[in-house]
């Protein structure tokens, strides 16, 4: 009977702190990310730099897109064309920073505690450097 009692105590203290973790790392605002220590802070503030980076690319990605009729010319170079072919770039660049960092950076962590931040770094290094490109290209004409 004890041991059963013990079980459910260890059982109901690891779904406890499993909950607060969540809670903690699911609340990003309340981070000093510039004195994260814990992996739960590290992964937490990984999150919040992406989230920002990945919203501003939609932002300018969709700037492009809007941009596109004023620079567009006669077919095969007309703004339907053209839009379609930036859409085809974007999915395909997704797909390779998703395959570059979802798949090939945890390689070299096999199976480390650091491998999250360093996919979503990866993933954010890729999303600013893909926003300065789309910048370059659609909004310094």
């Amino acid at each position: 009977m004890r041991l059963q009692i013990v079980r459910i105590g260890l059982l109901c203290a690891v779904a406890l702190a499993a909950t607060a973790d969540r809670a903690f790392a699911n609340d990003k605002s309340k981070l000093d990310c510039g004195n994260a220590t814990s992996t739960y802070e590290l992964n937490a503030c990984a999150d919040r730099e992406f989230d920002a980076a990945d919203a501003e690319l939609n932002k300018v990605y969709a700037e492009a897109l809007k941009a596109i009729p004023d620079m567009a010319g006669e077919p095969p170079y007309d703004a339907k064309a053209w839009q379609a072919a930036l859409r085809a770039s974007q999915r395909a660049w997704i797909a390779y920073r998703d395959a570059e960092c979802d798949a090939h950076v945890p390689m070299f962590w096999t199976g480390g505690s650091g491998a999250t931040a360093e996919i979503v770094g990866c993933k954010t290094t890729m999303t600013k450097a893909r926003t300065k490109e789309i910048q370059e290209h659609y909004m310094e004409h």
